[in-house]
């Protein structure tokens, strides 16, 4: 801890200045110094998770863990405090080193989220209404696919089945290789999940202007290729890398806000229908066309 304290805060301009030294030169330096100076974040968000069935030391060895993540992962461009990001990796973390703890059949961090908004909707559901909702009214309260709702059903049934005898639905009993997660190979459901959520992103790129749509594909490897830097970006669009940065800010901010609109799927644009032109350029008068022209001799 007094190790921890000897090393000062960084100020949101420090954050910018080391994030685009670890994006663009790949500076270990940077790197780590963002680690130490972040290091009373993991110790204070591992406090609100003692006392749950691992000793607070190693709830902040997996707390540093989701803080490399976060200092790898930072993007200045997207205009949020490294606080901000970074308590999303390490909180996951966290979690995800708790239920593999205590939790005898694997269920990832995200859908443990997602089974707590399910038992939480229904809940709800139940009071105002007095009865079962139905898949498709579920649904529609979680803002899910009922695809995605019916994962989130079996994954309930999965870990409120007894420890010592886990039984399918049919009544027979599960065999271990239902049980336990093979990390050689992705998680399919995890990868149906990613496939719909990135399917939507893409069909909102193409919502928005096409300038902007194409550098955030650059920058976030969309194409088929790694991501670029913001100065491949404007070496391969012809724009300088300053300006190529704030278009990325702007075009994250549409995005954001199409994502969190009340009904995004409207500015989703139906296939085949092409994408709007880009405005046209104002022209000029000709010379001499703003002169008023005498009137001929009588």
């Amino acid at each position: 801890m007094r190790q921890i304290n000897e090393v000062a805060l960084l100020t949101p301009d420090e954050e910018k200045e080391l994030g685009w030294r670890i994006i663009n030169d790949d500076d270990q330096g940077a790197k780590e110094h963002m680690i130490k100076a972040n290091l009373r974040l993991v110790i204070a968000i591992s406090k609100n998770y003692a006392h749950r069935g691992l000793a607070l030391a190693d709830l902040v060895e997996e707390g540093n863990i989701g803080l490399i993540r976060a200092v790898e992962g930072f993007d200045p461009a997207q205009g949020a405090r490294f606080s901000t990001y970074a308590s999303w990796w390490i909180k996951q973390a966290i979690k995800r080193t708790l239920i593999n703890a205590v939790q005898p059949i694997h269920i990832p961090a995200y859908m443990v989220e997602l089974i707590a908004r399910y038992k939480q909707q229904q809940r709800r559901f139940e009071e105002e209404h007095g009865r079962q909702p139905s898949l498709q009214e579920l649904s529609h309260a979680m803002g899910i696919p009922v695809k995605k709702l019916e994962i989130v059903k079996r994954a309930v049934k999965a870990r409120n089945a007894p420890t010592q005898a886990p039984v399918k639905d049919d009544g027979d009993t599960v065999d271990f290789s239902d049980l336990f997660e093979d990390n050689r190979t992705p998680d399919p459901e995890r990868r149906v999940t990613d496939r719909e959520d990135m399917g939507f992103i893409l069909k909102l790129l193409d919502s928005i202007d096409q300038r902007d749509a194409r550098v955030l594909r650059l920058r976030f490897g969309l194409e088929g290729q790694e991501p670029l830097t913001l100065k491949q970006i404007g070496e391969t669009v012809g724009l300088t890398r300053e300006r190529v940065r704030q278009i990325a800010e702007e075009a994250l901010k549409k995005l954001h806000t199409r994502l969190t609109d009340a009904r995004p799927s409207q500015w989703v644009r139906p296939e085949g229908e092409a994408p709007p032109p880009p405005p046209a350029k104002r022209r000029g008068r000709p010379p001499g066309s703003g002169k008023k022209k005498s009137p001929p001799p009588a």
